[in-house]
This record gives structure tokens, C-alpha cells and sequence, in this order.
């Protein structure tokens, strides 16, 4: 049993979003605009693109598509950086915030729905065990690193 819980963990995402972007499909967002919205509002306005790429785990120059998308549709808005006249700033519009609420209620509704049955009790269990999955694969990075550079 334990030697398959890589592949769940890594399935459970995929399957999680597939189920989110089936609900969200009918708004007319794809995966990567939605998460890109997700993600800003969840950070706060005013993010440097790299920031917002690293949160969601990509490149910052495979986020510029998505973005220049995101603000034909007057969703974001890029601003210049006071510190940095290079940096653009990025800014969610008033015209996001109701698309955000619908992305919300859809998100936990699909949460909701796909940890039914689980008690409280269950769920707190749960979420320690994965942050101390993620601590230990955090130490194991950290010790690769380590080794990586004394040789």
C-alpha cells in the first residue's frame, strides 16, 4: 500500500483540477487563466510576474501568454514598479472580482464534494501527515543541495 502513495499524491492534483476545470469550462476558462487569477488573488495585488510564475510553478516567460490574455480581457492589469521601471506589477481589475467569486464557490464546492465523508477529526489528520510528508521531502531536497555542492 505505501509504495503507490507517490503515485496517488502526484494523481490526486491532476484528477482534482480535471474535476474544476470541467465546472469552470462553461465560464470560459481554461486551467492555466484560471489558476493564474487563483493565484494573484490568493498572493495580493500587486505581484511581479516572476513572483506569480514561481506560485504556480512555472516559467515566467510561459506566463506572459496567459497574462497578456488575462488582460485583453480586462481581468488584470500590469503596472509599473516604482523600484524597478523593468517590473511590471500586476494588479487584478474590478471586472475580476465577480469572476473570482464564481471560481470560489466552484473550487470548494468541487472540495467539498470530493472530501465528503471525512470527518474533522480525519481531515486534521489528514493535513498533518501531508505537511509532514512535505517537510521530510523538503529536508531530503535540502540534504541533495547540501551534498551537491561540498562535491
Amino acid at each position: 500500500m505505501a509504495q503507490h502513495i507517490g503515485f496517488k499524491l502526484a494523481r490526486l492534483p491532476r484528477l482534482w483540477r480535471a474535476v474544476i476545470d470541467e465546472r469552470l469550462a462553461p465560464l470560459g476558462l481554461t486551467q492555466t487563466r484560471w489558476v493564474t487569477l487563483w493565484n494573484l488573488r490568493k498572493m495580493g495585488g500587486g505581484q511581479a510576474q516572476c513572483d506569480l510564475a514561481r506560485a504556480i510553478g512555472v516559467e515566467a516567460p510561459s506566463l506572459v501568454r496567459t497574462l497578456d490574455q488575462l488582460a485583453e480581457q480586462n481581468l488584470i492589469e500590469r503596472r509599473p514598479c516604482s523600484e524597478d521601471r523593468r517590473t511590471k506589477r500586476l494588479h487584478l481589475t474590478e471586472e475580476a472580482a465577480p469572476l473570482l467569486e464564481q471560481i470560489e464557490a466552484i473550487v470548494n464546492e468541487v472540495r467539498d464534494e470530493m472530501l465528503a465523508g471525512f470527518t474533522q477529526e480525519e481531515m486534521d489528520t489528514f493535513d498533518n501527515m501531508l505537511d509532514r510528508i512535505e517537510k521530510n521531502g523538503l529536508n531530503l531536497q535540502r540534504q541533495s543541495e547540501e551534498q551537491a555542492k561540498a562535491s
